[in-house]
């Protein structure tokens, strides 16, 4: 079978599944990350015979996407920031909600040099990532919890940013007293709810991993007080933390991140390009 009657028929099927646009670029994805024919490729070049083993995995991707699973999971990588990542049902899939949290870093720090920074709960890697090359000279270390994740993280970084330090380390269970060393913080913790569970779409609630996605309903912002905690003795003065944030608990953080130390008024709570509440930001003050 040529290139693009493979293409046309991936995107037959899995438009069946995913509806007509979103089966297109499923198919493309397929097509250029299994397959290395891209928009422009499949153009000139689409005539051209693939090999029984490319069409094996095509095939093979195509059916854990008919399955449910998400196509990321399905190819093993995911773009983020213009860079692709490898990606595991292990770890959350990037979003453009957290390359806004990226920007929005950058956007605050990127005027400073030999910034020292800590991505808490880090996943796949993609926010330490992104920050090591978008912040030059930098030293960022990132943690997770997971075994499983870590290993992704660290084969991301050894790619793409091999200055940072990954670690396993428990958001949870972080020293009481550290010094403070770091110009920013940065976290995207578990915020989901699991009342909201209902609303999620069905791929990401049935296949991401639930311990990166849901908190307990009684404590929505517990992993937030406890990096907030950390965050307050952590960071150097005029040091910043940044979250990422469940779009209903925009004023709930607001209070929990003055009440852990913070001047309320240096904490803003951010919209993403959707309009939601997305994110929270907040200065350490010099003790007077």
């Amino acid at each position: 079978m040529t290139a693009s009657e493979k293409y046309t028929e991936l995107k037959s099927r899995l438009s069946a599944v995913l509806g007509a646009g979103e089966g297109e670029a499923a198919a493309r994805i397929l097509m250029e990350d299994i397959a290395g024919f891209g928009r422009t490729k499949l153009f000139a070049d689409g005539s051209r015979s693939l090999l029984d083993f490319t069409e094996q995995k095509l095939d093979a991707a195509a059916e854990r996407i008919e399955a449910g699973e998400p196509v990321q999971y399905a190819v093993g990588r995911a773009r983020f920031c213009g860079m692709d990542f490898e990606v595991s049902p292990a770890v959350l899939i990037p979003r453009p909600e957290t390359a806004g949290l990226v920007d929005l870093v950058v956007d605050r720090m990127g005027g400073r040099s030999d910034l020292e920074g800590l991505d808490a709960c880090t996943g796949s890697g993609c926010i330490a990532v992104a920050l090591a090359r978008a912040l030059p000279f930098s030293r960022i270390e990132a943690f997770d919890v997971s075994d499983a994740a870590l290993a992704v993280a660290e084969a991301n970084g050894r790619r793409l940013a091999p200055q940072v330090d990954f670690y396993k380390a428990d958001a949870l269970a972080l020293p009481l007293n550290p010094p403070a060393r770091f110009d920013f913080i940065v976290s995207n913790p578990p915020y989901i709810l699991p009342s909201e569970e209902a609303t999620m779409d069905a791929r990401v609630a049935a296949h991401e991993p639930r311990t990166a996605l849901f908190v307990r309903e009684d404590r929505p912002l517990e992993f937030y007080e406890a990096l907030a905690s950390y965050a307050v003795r952590a960071l150097k003065d005029g040091g910043m933390l940044f979250f990422e944030i469940n779009s209903t608990q925009g004023e709930a953080m607001r209070r929990m991140l003055t009440d852990k130390g913070f001047d309320g008024r240096s904490v803003d709570i951010l919209r993403d390009y959707k309009g939601n509440e997305r994110y929270a930001v907040a200065v350490k003050t010099a003790k007077r």
